[in-house]
């Protein structure tokens, strides 16, 4: 067996050094490194015990040493975002790299001061998404389980976070953290859309929130909701156009509803009914439902049963 595969290596890698020629993709630029996955998710790690250090911190943490402990998480997640962010930069950056990487590093270092002065403003908007969700989940027993366990929590974490480095257009590493979330959580939300203050998704799982969505303020969704494009078939030409649709403020969507398109607004304090889809606005106030099919049972005795299939009430 070992000499069948002698014979055929000489040929898989001059067939992979070809293809290595072939696209400038494989290799990526020589001179230049993407930033490190891992280390951005360690970032994210390390955001997540300096925002909620009672949580997710080894070190026990109180009143006495959380100044100290701040200022240590501070200046360590200085450090390594710094860095990635340059890497970012660089490797995106169409000018000469040796010419301009003083300019790089400039860039990186006011973006990640910028950065690091939101966390408080971060926050305390996740604090009131955790209210969100104790306010909207019965099943919750205490804000401190959703802090600690709920997935939904964690994707808009990472969110709020991946939006404030997309605002300051850092390259790949906004993405990189939403689609690890995605990864962990089964839920999808790109870093550049807009969401308001008091932000629940119960159970989460499946929900898909596109680039250009709005969300207003106390905004609720249920699992399976996408907040999607019309359509994608025009690719690259659609970039920066606006495609997806508004969420006012308290609206509710219920389970598997659809909503798509980038001039499609549902009003404030509306409710769309689960498996819904909908590709237009709707005015302010309004409750949409979809039309329950006739559920047949047949029980053991091969009779058969005529029910209406409620799918919820309004």
């Amino acid at each position: 067996m070992g000499n069948q595969f002698n014979e055929i290596l000489s040929d898989i890698v001059n067939a992979i050094n070809n293809n290595y020629t072939q696209s400038d993709l494989l290799l990526g630029k020589s001179d230049r490194q993407l930033p490190v996955r891992s280390t951005v998710i360690e970032i994210l790690d390390d955001l997540k015990q300096l925002l909620f250090p009672g949580y997710f911190s080894s070190e026990h943490i109180d009143t006495n040493n959380a100044a100290y402990y701040t200022g240590q998480k501070l200046s360590a997640l200085h450090h390594k975002m710094k860095k990635q962010i340059a890497l970012a930069l660089a490797y995106d950056s169409a000018e000469d790299i040796a010419a301009t990487s003083t300019v790089i590093q400039e860039d990186a270092e006011t973006i990640c001061c910028n950065f690091l002065a939101s966390i408080p403003t971060i926050q305390e908007m996740l604090l009131l998404d955790v209210q969100a969700g104790y306010d909207g989940d019965p099943a919750a027993d205490s804000r401190e389980q959703i802090i600690f366990s709920y997935p939904g929590f964690y994707a808009i974490f990472v969110y709020r976070v991946a939006h404030e480095l997309y605002k300051m257009k850092v390259p790949f590493i906004p993405r990189i953290m939403t689609e690890h979330a995605h990864n962990k959580t089964g839920i999808d939300i790109n870093a550049g859309a807009t969401i308001g203050k008091y932000f629940f998704m119960d159970h989460g799982t499946g929900i898909v929130i596109g680039e250009t969505t709005v969300i207003g303020d106390y905004v609720k969704l249920y699992q399976g909701v996408t907040l999607g494009a019309l359509s994608t078939r025009g690719g690259q030409h659609l970039s920066g156009v606006r495609r997806h649709p508004t969420i006012e403020d308290k609206v509710t969507i219920y389970s598997n509803a659809t909503i798509l398109g980038g001039e499609t607004v549902i009003g404030r304090e509306s409710v769309i009914g689960g498996g819904a889809f909908i590709t237009s606005s709707i005015p302010a106030k309004t409750r949409v439902s979809v039309t329950p099919p006739d559920l047949s049972i047949k029980n053991d005795t091969k009779a058969e049963i005529s029910a209406t299939a409620y799918i919820y009430e309004i």
